[in-house]
């Protein structure tokens, strides 16, 4: 593989060396099955018990509170499935979400409108925020949960959460936060934050991919979504994925450790980015909310020019980046995240996201960046 300046953390991130090793004995002499009784399992057993404490020690839960899944798609799905299907028994079939949700979220939003629930999308503005007196007079009888993510994906936008969380307590409302861009970046304590259910995902955080987690406080009734075994407290049956699970932690204890440290990292990758761009007198406009963002992810337009375009040239030039939009059947199409937030055409078709993380050099930034005047200056004046 060509070497290239990997700037799309949002997507995934690299395995972290102390990952990696953590992980290499569940690939070969400890293979038992944790359920089992007899000492391979016992010792596997151990194994998920300590990543379960490192990944609750990384939200201030108890190591109870939390559910291991497959990743943060899975922990929404049993998040918003899971409660809408608790609640339904107790006549309540209204679920309350964004309209610049992940699409775990949508998606299951849509599942659950064929199911009968009824569910109301909350406009964002021009920086992606949600309004709070929106969110106020949309909560109805019936509502059973609220599902809020914590920061965007794709401009970083970060939400206010302890108010909408304060709301939802003030309601008896269950509120839910899909936090997968957020853990690692920021200070999350599920003890002094106002949420009932959150999802975190292991890949985001220089872990491995196929392994998440859901935290669920006491007061939450869960139906869960897979069954045949008694695993993860009967509410998520099958055979851990204990390779992935150890890894989780071990990435969740690097990142908690290293927190404060890696936000002002990001946050000075960020501005390296910016100042070179400015020096290199290049036109561009940020997407997303200019002081409450997730430091390491930059969304930005480059008017004059369009997406699809940009990334080729990117791609040739040894940069990686993505695009703020989604490519569906061969067409792209503008993001329904930038286009929930109500911007100009000129802006929504020339987005491109970089995102920072481990590994990241403000030299390599400052050179992308140089890359980035080079290759808008050439498509603009072509």
């Amino acid at each position: 593989m060509k070497m290239a300046i990997y700037l799309d953390h949002a997507a995934t991130t690299p395995i972290h060396p102390e990952v990696k090793k953590a992980m290499l004995p569940f690939l070969d002499e400890a293979f038992g099955n944790p359920s089992s009784i007899h000492q391979y399992g016992r010792a596997v057993r151990n194994a998920i018990d300590h990543a379960r404490w490192q990944v609750a020690e990384g939200l201030n839960s108890e190591a109870s509170q939390i559910i291991f899944t497959s990743g943060g798609t899975e922990a929404d799905n049993t998040a918003l499935i899971g409660v809408a299907l608790a609640c339904r028994e107790q006549g309540k079939k209204h679920l309350i979400t964004s309209e610049i949700e992940h699409h775990a979220v949508l998606d299951t939003c849509r599942y659950l409108e064929h199911m009968g629930f009824e569910v109301t999308y909350l406009p964002v503005d021009r920086t992606g925020m949600v309004d709070v007196e929106d969110l106020k007079s949309s909560i109805r009888p019936d509502t059973a949960l609220i599902s809020i993510m914590y920061g965007n994906n794709e401009v970083g936008t970060l939400q206010p959460i302890e108010t909408i969380g304060a709301i939802a307590r003030e309601h008896r409302v269950f509120f839910h936060t899909d936090a997968v861009q957020a853990f690692g970046i920021e200070k999350i304590d599920v003890k002094k934050l106002p949420v009932d259910l959150l999802s975190i995902s292991s890949h985001k955080i220089n872990g491995p991919k196929g392994a998440g987690a859901l935290y669920v406080s006491k007061q939450v009734k869960l139906m869960p979504r897979f069954f045949g075994g008694a695993q993860e407290r009967r509410k998520r049956a099958g055979t851990e994925n204990v390779p992935g699970i150890v890894g989780f932690g071990k990435a969740a204890e690097l990142a908690a450790r290293n927190r404060d440290v890696h936000y002002r990292e990001m946050l000075q990758l960020r501005e390296a980015f910016l100042e070179e761009l400015k020096e290199q007198q290049v036109t561009f406009v940020i997407n997303g909310h200019h002081e409450r963002f997730l430091p390491h992810i930059l969304n930005l337009s480059f008017p004059g020019t369009d997406t699809e375009t940009l990334l080729m040239n990117f791609d040739l030039a040894g940069v990686a980046c993505a695009s703020g939009s989604a490519c569906t059947s061969g067409t792209l199409e503008v993001s329904h995240v930038l286009r929930a937030m109500h911007l100009s055409e000129e802006v929504t078709r020339s987005a491109i996201r970089f995102s920072f993380g481990r590994g990241n050099t403000e030299a390599e930034v400052r050179q992308a960046a140089r890359i980035t005047a080079e290759i808008t200056g050439r498509l603009i004046h072509r």
